[in-house]
């Protein structure tokens, strides 16, 4: 017999009502999503992820969905014999890798997760960055922390920073009540486009819409002070330990940018900011949904 076999009508009974309030706290508020991570290749766990945003969507939650794609990235550069290099988590991005890059997001993961949400029973619309100026953006540099104060930036192509979000646009899909899914490709003003870390864009977009939540799913429980000692987990974490575990290099490679995404979106106005194991079966819900959550929330 199965572990959801065991579950008695009061068990299920005693998960709804535990549900509840937290119902209750979200209905009608806006939480952006950051989709990335092995959620997004595993193909039950990207089923699992879109149900409960589907589950979201009827209990009156306006979801705003921000996805990666780094893997598939990865996957189509290889095919064109180009080799991938990244820098303080954020990949190096010439000419050639960011038009990859735009066909990637844009054209193959951002319509697949629309499909996948409207055959559930959603409506949802995709967006490019570049689609009605959502995404303005120019070019970014890397910081690379050496373990002092000092920070040394590094120019590592066609990357881009987050200049201006076309926010009355996302809010009219919402109160029209769309899902928006957006590649992060930012238009840069002298036409070119840009790769920008869908962390970073999340962020933007939960602080733009004054979010009541930003969830960052990734590949990892969530921060450590030591990631080679588990015991080292931490549930909760303030902006100023944050920055300090950045600069000392106990937070680095592709967690910076996450944690910066959550510093940032706090300072802009996001109520709260969560790194998730996206990994872990309904993830989205367990943090929801549940007195505990799952994975670390960086506070003010």
């Amino acid at each position: 017999m199965s572990n959801i076999e065991k579950i008695t009508a009061e068990d299920k009974a005693s998960i709804l009502v535990e549900a509840l309030p937290y119902i209750q706290e979200f209905y009608g508020k806006t939480i952006v999503i950051k989709y990335g991570g092995n959620a997004m290749i595993n193909e039950e766990l990207k089923q699992q992820v879109m149900k409960d945003i589907v589950l979201m969507k009827y209990v009156g939650i306006r979801p705003v969905i921000i996805h990666g794609g780094g893997p598939d990235i990865t996957s189509f550069l290889k095919k064109f014999g180009k080799a991938t290099e990244f820098i303080s988590g954020l990949r190096v991005t010439d000419k050639e890798t960011v038009q990859i890059a735009e066909m990637v997001l844009a054209g193959k993961i951002n319509s697949e997760i629309v499909n996948r949400l409207n055959r559930l029973g959603v409506h949802a619309v995709g967006l490019s960055g570049k689609d009605a100026d959502l995404i303005i953006a120019h070019k970014k540099l890397a910081e690379v922390h050496d373990g002092s104060d000092k920070v040394q930036h590094v120019d590592i192509g066609y990357v881009g920073e987050v200049e201006k979000i076309n926010t009355p646009l996302i809010n009219d899909l919402l109160d029209k009540d769309y899902v928006p899914v957006i590649a992060p490709i930012g238009a840069g003003k002298a036409d070119e486009s840009f790769n920008i870390n869908a962390d970073y864009v999340a962020a933007e977009i939960a602080g733009a819409l004054q979010a009541e939540k930003l969830l960052l799913l990734t590949d990892t429980k969530g921060i450590y002070r030591d990631f080679e000692d588990k015991s080292s987990f931490i549930s909760t974490l303030t902006q100023n330990e944050a920055k300090k575990l950045i600069n000392s290099g106990n937070i680095a490679g592709g967690m910076i940018p996450k944690v910066e995404a959550c510093l940032h979106a706090l300072d802009s106005g996001t109520g709260k900011a969560c790194i998730i194991d996206g990994r872990e079966s309904h993830s989205l819900i367990l943090e929801l949904f549940t007195s505990q959550g799952i994975g670390t929330e960086v506070v003010r």
